[in-house]
């Protein structure tokens, strides 16, 4: 008489679908918990944080990640799901069992140290709206992959996932993602923007190359043609969306102003503007806030303060 092993269902198909439903699941859990973080980072914004712009971007990224990863992990797992069903012996598929059990372990493991952060911050007495919440996102969402995978590991083959535990999953992650929107806009919004920062940039680009030109000369060049240098290679930018050149005309002796058409107003409490700086050490930031459309800014240069350094490069790199 032959006996069945029960494992004999069990293939390289069986093997490569439970490791990739793990993969796509800590793929999701870290972009949802990083989206999570970059919200309440900027509903709570540290008043020491740097690199807001690298925060936005972080938040792009999680989103893509988010967006294409967590459907994916949902229809490998109804597959997995229905193949165990037709194949109950599946159920003790040892790699099955070792990555459930596995991601049982991580996702106890980092509720308790979850835990233990937060009683430390609590007896420092450094507990903060932003940290608390922080530290909830984490224990939340590692409560809920624990709790999920161990009624997986379980559960009877034929019994159905609660439609509670599927609805609430798809509308978290679905509120998060819409959420991301929220904070950087739109795709169109954000071309639109990142054409805007480009004009910045290049604006503050000319404003060094102007204020270099009139250190060396002590005189205001007459127009941006005698910012073109044969030796340095400079040439001065235009605009990056029509190719038209900025303008650019001599208010007085050491004033001059600068003009760009601009796509979206700038928001002076936006966490990712960037500061321009003319580019040498020491140098000050100045203020390039402007409405959507055409809108100039106005300089008057200080012969105390504003007189480049003689070791000052002669060509300021253009930031994109």
């Amino acid at each position: 008489m032959q006996t069945t092993h029960p494992h004999s269902h069990s293939s390289a198909r069986d093997f490569f679908l439970y490791l990739f439903v793990i993969i796509t699941l800590y793929i999701s859990v870290g972009a949802l918990i990083t989206l999570l973080f970059e919200y309440i980072n900027q509903l709570f914004p540290d008043a020491l944080g740097y690199l807001q712009g690298a925060s936005l971007s972080s938040v792009r990224t999680t989103m893509s990640m988010l967006i294409v990863v967590f459907p994916a992990f949902l229809g490998i797992s109804w597959f997995l799901r229905k193949d165990l069903v037709r194949h109950p012996e599946k159920k003790e598929f040892a790699l099955r069992k070792f990555l459930y059990n596995m991601t049982l372990f991580i996702a106890a493991l980092v509720i308790v140290i979850d835990l233990i952060t937060l009683l430390n911050n609590f007896l420092e007495g450094e507990l903060t709206t932003r940290f608390v919440l922080k530290v909830l996102a984490v224990f939340f969402v590692a409560g809920g992959v624990f709790a999920y995978y161990l009624w997986e590991l379980r559960r009877p083959v034929d019994s159905k996932p609660s439609k509670i535990l599927l609805w609430g999953a798809a509308s978290l992650i679905l509120a998060t993602v819409l959420s991301g929107f929220v904070i950087i806009g739109s795709p169109s919004e954000q071309r639109m923007r990142r054409f805007d920062e480009r004009r910045v940039s290049d604006l503050s680009t000319l404003q060094y190359q102007i204020i270099a030109y009139w250190s060396s000369k002590n005189d205001l060049p007459v127009g941006l043609e005698e910012l073109n240098s044969a030796v340095t290679g400079y040439t001065p930018p235009v605009d990056p969306e029509t190719g038209s050149s900025y303008e650019y005309s001599v208010k007085g002796e050491n004033s001059f102003e600068l003009c760009a058409t601009f796509a979206l107003a700038s928001d002076p409490n936006d966490p990712s503007a960037p500061d321009y700086y003319y580019g040498y050490y020491g140098s000050k930031v100045e203020n390039w806030d402007h409405e959507a459309g055409r809108h100039c800014f106005s300089r008057t240069l200080d012969p105390q303060l504003d007189k480049l350094p003689g070791d000052a490069p002669s060509v300021l790199p253009v930031r994109y």
